[in-house]
C-alpha cells in the first residue's frame, strides 16, 4: 500500500468518526467532487493524494462547524 493510500484511508476513518451519518459512497463522491470538481469522471480520475487533500479540507470544515458558537454561520466555501 502506498503512503498516500494509507493516509487517505486514515482520513476516511477520521471523517467517518466526525460525521457518522454520512454514508461511504456519499463521502467518496463528495471527496472526488472537492478534489476534481463536479465532473462525472471525478470519481474515476481523482488521485489518492488529491482525495486526501480534499478529506483534510472537509475535516477542517467539520471541525470549524463544531467549534463555531451556536447561532454563528460559517462559510461553506
Amino acid at each position: 500500500m502506498t503512503a498516500s493510500r494509507a493516509e487517505l484511508l486514515r482520513l476516511v476513518a477520521e471523517l467517518s468518526e466526525a460525521d457518522p451519518d454520512l454514508r461511504l459512497g456519499q463521502m467518496l463522491t463528495n471527496l472526488a467532487t472537492l478534489a476534481r470538481g463536479p465532473a462525472t469522471e471525478a470519481v474515476w480520475d481523482a488521485e489518492d493524494d488529491e482525495l486526501a487533500a480534499a478529506a483534510r479540507r472537509l475535516l477542517a470544515r467539520l471541525r470549524e462547524r463544531r467549534t463555531a458558537p451556536t447561532g454563528t454561520a460559517t462559510s461553506a466555501g
